[in-house]
């Protein structure tokens, strides 16, 4: 089974991550798209919303479209958990061929700080969404989104134009409760 995997914090999901999700499932040789929410990222202290509500805000998203699967591995953790954990379960879950990592450009210059890199590397193909005109290097393949857009941006300024329609009422309701 070839498999790609998109995990993140979704704090909150927008029109980026779901161009990559998109993308993925019509230019990928898969079987079967898995996106995970984090607890928290291992490189963050803190998140803005709940991990439950960022699961729902995912799997509204997301949840009934074809070959895709949401799990809550990480959210069950309750601790941040480095993607090598993450993908460890994955491949103890499938039969896996194939296994693409998919990760947002301005994740690159922080690849040598995650968590077992070079067992990461080797269990899987990393696939690289362009973001903010990164230079992505030539030994990743890339994914050209071409979205500039972060969550950080959208909880500071309410970027309404970049959060999916379906889930935007939602989040613009809870980060205006939040500030």
């Amino acid at each position: 089974m070839n498999i790609a995997f998109f995990g993140g914090s979704f704090d909150p999901p927008h029109l980026g991550h779901d161009s990559i999700v998109k993308m993925a499932l019509s230019e990928l040789d898969i079987d079967k798209l898995i996106i995970m929410p984090t607890f928290i990222s291992p490189f963050k202290s803190q998140f803005s919303a709940p991990p439950e509500l960022r699961l729902k805000w995912v799997k509204k998203l997301w949840g009934e479209l074809k070959r895709v699967e949401i799990l809550d591995f990480e959210i069950k953790q309750e601790r941040p958990v480095p993607t090598i954990q993450s993908v460890k379960y994955i491949y103890e879950t499938y039969d896996i061929s194939e296994f693409y990592l998919i990760i947002g450009a301005d994740h690159i210059s922080s690849l040598d700080k995650w968590h077992d890199i070079a067992k990461l590397r080797e269990l899987t193909k990393i696939i690289v969404a362009e973001r903010d005109h990164i230079i992505i290097p030539c030994e990743f393949k890339k994914m050209d989104i071409h979205v500039n857009v972060s969550s950080s941006q959208i909880r500071q300024e309410l970027a309404s134009s970049q959060i999916p329609e379906v889930i935007k009422d939602d989040v613009i309701k809870f980060y205006k409760g939040n500030r």
